[in-house]
């Protein structure tokens, strides 16, 4: 690093860990520390994890990586959090009132299915599906159904919203209540054409806009953090996968970018003019005074989630048989077909319960070779409904479950697609240090680590074939 010039910090709140990484002004990554979170699963629809938690994790690990620093000052730091979890909490104190609800979570569809009259228009405001992953039936299940929450709303200081929203809250010593545009865009509860909460949907959902955050641009003076005896300005907040889209700087139109963790995510710049395809969300990438970045996404639940579930059914060390399949080509002979509806089926189907099974016989790693087969399919029918607005030139992917070799050139198959690997280890902190720097000219390009060409895979598009008539016979449409 150059001296003198300062650096980034970037935080990165996900399902399984807390991460704090600096970089310097390019985007060179000098030191991170990670802090393992709990998910607790109470039943199929019920995901809650403990915001206390992931309040001292991210406070642990700033402390670490600002610990491990030999340099200059920490000029900006940027927070990216899981969109769809949400939190309700004290006005007053700051104290959470309730667990925070995953965005994984889907208690409340059967309240939230009632208002399938108006899915339409929902969809019209939001750009999203009537579905129970995002939060606002999420936010009514604390007032219908937590004491705590509904004595707080009685005396005027509750406040409920996005995760990113409480964790503001909580480590900036302004103790702002604020949201940015890519949380509030998952709530079900914003206009992204006025870049506000819709007083329409509020209604909708019976909620009082006196206790949602105020809306704020992405890049916006959200206060300050304590970083090792510095005061460091949080400049940036966004949603993870709205993060990973800036990892390799400004993102383009004819480039999808893919985000495979636990959860799996599909995105690409709003091409001037292009319809919303069916079944596709229209996402806020990123919008401030100068204007506002869309994206048209698509989404996976059961990616890395559909390996967990696999790990509590086989006797196999799935991460040992993970790195044997990824030396393979798409493979040949019997492997059997999952249905993969853990977490239910995102887009662009909307199931949100969808049951899980295997069609056609296999042994364990035959069946595991499915799974991650599985989650290709779905990536597949998400990218060939983003081609129907504009054609698509290559992909771009990133996440943990990228650096598997087997999804990867099997990805590129299916989609007649390039699938570029970059050198990029945390893409989600790299994109929103890129934002809270204010998207530098200095930026430096990530190298490409490996290139999957398409390649004639006649089996493997066979049995995507089989897989899209079995989705179809168990009412999955795309």
């Amino acid at each position: 690093m150059r001296p003198g010039v300062g650096m980034l910090l970037a935080l990165d709140q996900g399902s399984h860990a807390s991460r704090a990484v600096l970089f310097d002004d390019t985007g060179v990554e000098i030191a991170q520390a990670h802090v393992p979170v709990a998910t607790r699963r109470e039943a199929e629809d019920r995901i809650e994890q403990d915001p206390e938690e992931l309040v001292q994790s991210l406070r642990t690990a700033i402390q670490d990586a600002c610990e491990a620093r030999d340099g200059p000052v920490i000029l900006a730091a940027g927070l990216a959090t899981q969109r769809s979890t949400v939190v309700a909490w004290s006005r007053s104190s700051g104290r959470a009132l309730a667990d925070a609800l995953s965005w994984q979570d889907r208690r409340n569809a059967a309240w939230l299915a009632r208002l399938a009259p108006v899915a339409t228009r929902v969809r019209e405001i939001t750009g999203l599906p009537l579905s129970p992953h995002y939060g606002a039936s999420k936010l009514r299940w604390y007032l219908d159904h937590v004491p705590g929450v509904q004595r707080a709303a009685a005396a005027g200081d509750l406040a409920l919203g996005p995760l990113s929203s409480f964790l503001t809250a909580r480590l900036a010593e302004e103790r702002p209540c604020v949201v940015d545009p890519a949380n509030a865009s998952r709530t079900l509860l914003y206009d992204p054409a006025t870049l506000q909460w819709s007083p329409e949907l509020l209604r909708l959902f019976d909620l009082a806009p006196a206790q949602l955050p105020a809306c704020v641009p992405t890049r916006h003076a959200f206060g300050h953090l304590a970083c090792a005896g510095q005061r460091v300005p949080l400049t940036a907040c966004t949603g993870d996968q709205s993060a990973a889209a800036f990892a390799f700087g400004q993102p383009e139109p004819a480039g999808a970018l893919v985000n495979a963790g636990t959860g799996a995510f599909i995105q690409r710049v709003v091409p001037d003019g292009a319809p919303l395809p069916p079944g596709i969300l229209r996402s806020v990438l990123y919008a401030d005074a100068h204007g506002v970045l869309m994206s048209h996404e698509g989404t996976v639940n059961g990616a890395g989630s559909a390996l967990d579930w696999l790990r509590e059914r086989v006797a196999l060390d799935v991460d040992r048989a993970l790195a044997s399949l990824a030396a393979r080509d798409p493979l040949t002979g019997e492997v059997p077909l999952f249905m993969n509806g853990v977490g239910g089926l995102g887009a662009p189907f909307w199931l949100p319960a969808f049951p899980c099974e295997f069609v056609g016989s296999g042994d364990d790693p035959s069946r595991l070779a499915a799974v991650v087969e599985s989650i290709v399919f779905l990536l597949c029918v998400n990218l060939e409904a983003l081609q129907r607005s504009a054609p698509l030139r290559r992909i771009r992917i990133s996440g943990g479950l990228a650096r598997n070799d087997y999804l990867c050139r099997c990805l590129a198959s299916l989609s007649r697609l390039p699938v570029e690997r970059h050198a990029v280890a945390e893409a989600t902190a790299r994109g929103v240090a890129f934002l809270a720097a204010g998207k530098p000219d200095s930026w430096r390009p990530v190298a490409v680590e490996h290139t999957f060409a398409p390649s004639v895979a006649a089996e493997l598009e066979q049995r995507y074939a089989r897989w899209r008539s079995e989705m179809s016979k168990r009412g999955a449409n795309a």
